[in-house]
């Protein structure tokens, strides 16, 4: 009996030995990631049966290793808390930077389909626009129709939108046209998303004209004033507090 209670302490003593504590770790990239960019979270985390990732923005997930993405720029305090078999935790924080002051969003003026693969350039104003002069920043539209500007100036700025198919210079050029191509006043305690509104052509636009810039000259001059259906070009967001 002596010997049975031996051996029953000594694989008691075997088995809690071998038993290891969760240690919670990951990896997380892109840092610093953009407004709406997908940031991967790829879990490092050992002996854990499973975790629990808190976005600091309100979202929870067991996902072990989760792709997301913030709507609005701050810096997050992102908690992993991996669990063990017996029920201990180990907890790990991440900062993770999200970056951006502006997001445009292009879409088509009547049907408002989203234009994707639209070439954006920001100019700082309105005399640069037209002639093209002193860009401030260029990018191109995802799959929905979306590109985010980051370390801008606080002042507006002028969004110039070409695609082969779609461009914005119809609707600059009729009368209080501006109010299609100009951004609010960016402020550093505020996000801004602004609707930049395209026309569709039904030959390529390239077509139209020798250059970009001269084309906005032609359309300056040819385009009649005929009133179009209100739109809201734009509206801001609060830009997240830690």
């Amino acid at each position: 009996m002596k010997q049975i209670l031996t051996i029953l302490a000594i694989l008691s003593l075997m088995l809690t030995s071998c038993y290891k504590e969760p240690f919670a770790n990951a990896r997380i990239t892109p840092l610093p990631a953009f407004v709406d960019e997908e940031i991967t979270f790829t879990n490092l985390s050992e002996n854990a049966a499973h975790v629990e990732w808190d976005m600091d923005d309100g979202t929870i997930t067991s996902v072990f290793s989760p792709s997301y993405s913030f709507e609005l720029p701050g810096l997050y305090d992102v908690m992993l808390t991996a669990f063990g078999e017996k029920g201990d935790v180990s907890v790990a924080h991440f900062d993770v930077e999200v970056i951006g002051d502006l997001k445009i969003i292009v879409k088509e003026y009547y049907d408002e389909y989203v234009v994707s693969d639209a070439r954006v350039r920001l100019y700082p104003t309105l005399y640069d626009w037209e002639n093209e002069t002193n860009l401030a920043a260029e990018s191109y539209t995802n799959s929905d129709g979306e590109c985010v500007f980051a370390n801008l100036n606080y002042q507006r700025y002028y969004v110039d939108v070409f695609e082969t198919w779609h461009d914005n210079y119809t609707l600059a050029a009729e009368d209080g046209g501006v109010q299609w191509i100009e951004t609010p006043l960016l402020s550093p305690n505020l996000f801004y998303i602004f609707t930049a509104y395209v026309d569709v052509y039904d030959t390529p636009a390239t077509k139209a004209a020798a250059t970009t810039k001269t084309k906005k000259m032609m359309m300056k001059q040819e385009v009649p004033n005929a009133a179009r259906p209100a739109k809201t070009t734009s509206e801001s967001k609060p830009r997240k507090t830690n």
